[in-house]
């Protein structure tokens, strides 16, 4: 197997060029030692969180990476609005699944149970709380597991929506599946393939499709929600399969693609769901990745195109968050973690919030003296 470039910047790795426009990793410089399990930042909201998980087999469609299987198998984390505080906190993730991360990421002498045991702040299996609440789904970036959003995705439940995070089956490197199967990244063969983008987005947006057609009989909270505000976020190629999502189902009415190259080709008289962009500065007008401005011109309604000064590519993940916990110092310049939380979190809740709760939002509507590392484009920023 071919593998990818690793960077031992967080829980993560970077995808081919065929997933993302790549940035050069920043070196990151080894502390003294791992700072032991981490903390995620506090949910902003005012509600409980609780979380589940759910299993679900598509008889229908054959798996695209696996082909010793006849359905396609997905795992779909919820976090919701919950009755209550008090309960057992759901882990990170497993210890096979943070086995894995580490042996990818190639980073040595961290003590086990250093990412299992990192604290998370929803409830397992807690009983939902609320009544017509917007689903937002959640893609992560190729190789990333879903745990890998659980930061953002704690907060938005904690804000009043239900989030459904879908693990895209063999494309990370490690999705547990029903009687603790652990699925690897069989894609990760096959990125440099032509194409490879273009199949990624199609497959996840039916990947997509599939889990809002059995999500009202697979999830007992499922009548808390209001499946008229549907809207889909993604990181890297997931937030690619965002777009890709919405030009093939109408019921994803809003969507959020935070640093991922695009590859769906939206069709020639326009897009006119709202967008929005949210990136490093690899992403501005006429930088590394030219995908955004081709977008741009086709996006007919509400939209917007935000960079981060001092972002990664992992910036808009729990990555960084667990810099400390793996023993990483973040290189100089970089924006820090808990600061790329806060913005991540802050605008992808005005976006939804706008356009799924009909609440105004100034943040997006000119920068603020409050977060002046966002840069609003194309008219306020360039190339760098």
């Amino acid at each position: 197997m071919r593998r990818l470039p690793a960077v031992a910047a967080g829980l993560v790795v970077l995808a081919a060029s065929a997933c993302s426009a790549p940035m050069p990793p920043r070196s990151a410089v080894p502390s003294a030692a791992p700072a032991g399990p981490a903390t995620l930042p506090a949910p902003t909201g005012a509600h409980p969180v609780g979380t589940t998980a759910l299993y679900l087999k598509d008889a229908l469609r054959p798996d695209p990476w696996n082909l010793d299987v006849d359905a396609r198998e997905l795992k779909v984390t919820l976090w919701y609005p919950a009755e209550r505080r008090d309960g057992r906190r759901a882990a990170y993730m497993t210890p096979q699944e943070a086995e894995l991360g580490l042996r990818r990421l190639g980073v040595g002498s961290v003590p086990d149970g250093t990412l299992s045991g990192t604290r998370t702040n929803a409830v397992a299996d807690a009983e939902p709380a609320g009544r017509n609440l917007p689903l937002v789904v959640l893609s992560p970036g190729f190789t990333n597991p879903m745990n890998t959003l659980t930061s953002l995705a704690e907060d938005l439940a904690s804000r009043g929506y239900v989030v459904a995070g879908i693990d895209h089956t063999y494309e990370s490197y490690a999705t547990t599946l029903p009687g603790g199967r652990v699925a690897e990244c069989l894609a990760c063969d096959s990125d440099t393939d032509p194409g490879f983008g273009t199949g990624v987005v199609a497959g996840r947006a039916a990947d997509v499709s599939f889990v809002l057609d059995q999500l009202p009989a697979k999830w007992r909270g499922s009548d808390l929600i209001d499946r008229s505000k549907i809207a889909m976020v993604g990181q890297s190629i997931g937030g690619a399969s965002a777009m890709a999502t919405m030009v093939r189902d109408s019921r994803v009415r809003a969507g959020v693609d935070m640093d991922g190259t695009t590859y769906a080709r939206i069709p020639k008289n326009g897009f006119s769901r709202p967008f929005l962009f949210l990136g490093s500065p690899q992403h501005v007008p006429g930088g590394r990745d030219t995908s955004w401005e081709r977008d741009w011109k086709l996006l007919t309604g509400w939209k917007r195109w935000l960079v981060l000064s001092g972002a990664e590519h992992q910036s808009f993940t729990d990555g960084p968050l667990m810099a400390g916990a793996l023993g990483i110092r973040p290189a100089s310049g970089v924006l820090p973690a808990a600061r790329a939380a806060e913005l991540t979190r802050t605008y992808v809740a005005a976006f939804l919030d706008l356009h799924l709760k009909s609440k105004r939002q100034p943040l997006l509507d000119e920068p603020s003296s409050r977060y002046p590392e966002v840069r609003f484009c194309p008219a306020a920023c360039g190339p760098r």
